[in-house]
């Protein structure tokens, strides 16, 4: 991988991350990598944290095409997209250097909210009532009303982000090789008048979804982006459609999604 050799690292600011962010930028420097403050010129794009830090560094880089994110965990212990370890940096670098990883593509969804820009999620799109009491929401595939919802909430997550929020609230772990995504419940509400499917239920990558919101009051939910809260008020439709991008992470060998899961959470 000769060619990736300039490198970009996102990190928190605190006081702990930025040492540690130097001290793998010396790492990297020892290593023949040059490193850049401008994560538009980098070929890698490397967090330092956990999880939740490789969405924000994914997220705050505009989920860049042209080049490989990669995750360095500060814990000790491995994350679904953090590959490396904090205490095992030449392992990291050497990896690289020796191209021992492969490219995993990761999907995302895109989501546009009535007249807004439309933006990604690697993990997944959540909506709830901002009040305490259910809202409803119309459920849409392609053209066909669906369901009505009345309950707290919706998750429409990718296959990696089927592992987060979505398996929190029992839906189904899904592999990243299939082209889906997942819609699951928050405390559905069934009723003479109100009926959804009960269960998550996973669409293929070609249906389109579309949340429209009820106004009765509820026009201002809690939606987040990943890991990251919105605020838009007024909404009225969601579209939600699987992305013709992918992100580009590393693949350790003997380091596939399913040995991921099974260590997380076995």
């Amino acid at each position: 991988m000769t060619e990736r050799m300039n490198i970009y690292i996102y990190s928190k600011h605190d006081e702990d991350s930025l040492d540690k962010k130097a001290k793998v930028e010396d790492a990297l420097i020892h290593e023949g990598f040059t490193m850049t403050n401008n994560s538009k010129e980098a070929n890698i794009i490397i967090s330092i944290g956990g999880d939740g830090s490789f969405l924000q560094a994914v997220r705050k880089t505009g989920f860049r095409q042209n080049c490989l994110y990669a995750g360095i965990s500060l814990t000790g212990k491995h994350g679904l997209y953090c590959d490396f370890n904090y205490n095992n940096l030449y392992e990291m670098t050497q990896s690289i250097r020796r191209s021992e990883i492969e490219v995993r593509r990761y999907p995302l969804i895109e989501v546009t909210i009535d007249d807004h820009r439309p933006f990604y999620c690697l993990n997944e799109f959540s909506i709830r009532s901002n009040i305490i009491r259910t809202f409803i929401l119309d459920v849409i595939i392609d053209d066909l009303l669906f369901e009505t919802f009345l309950g707290d909430g919706l998750i429409i997550s990718t296959p990696t982000g089927s592992t987060a929020y979505n398996k929190s609230v029992k839906g189904a772990v899904v592999d990243p090789l299939l082209s889906c995504f997942q819609v699951t419940e928050l405390a559905s509400v069934n009723n003479n008048k109100y009926r959804t499917l009960g269960s998550s239920f996973i669409m293929g990558g070609e249906r389109k979804l579309r949340l429209r919101v009820h106004q009765d009051g509820n026009d201002f939910p809690l939606m987040a982006a990943d890991n990251e809260a919105l605020g838009i008020r007024k909404v009225e439709n969601i579209d939600i459609v699987l992305s013709k991008k992918t992100i580009k992470t590393v693949k350790l060998k003997n380091n596939s999604f399913w040995e991921k899961v099974q260590r997380i959470y076995l």
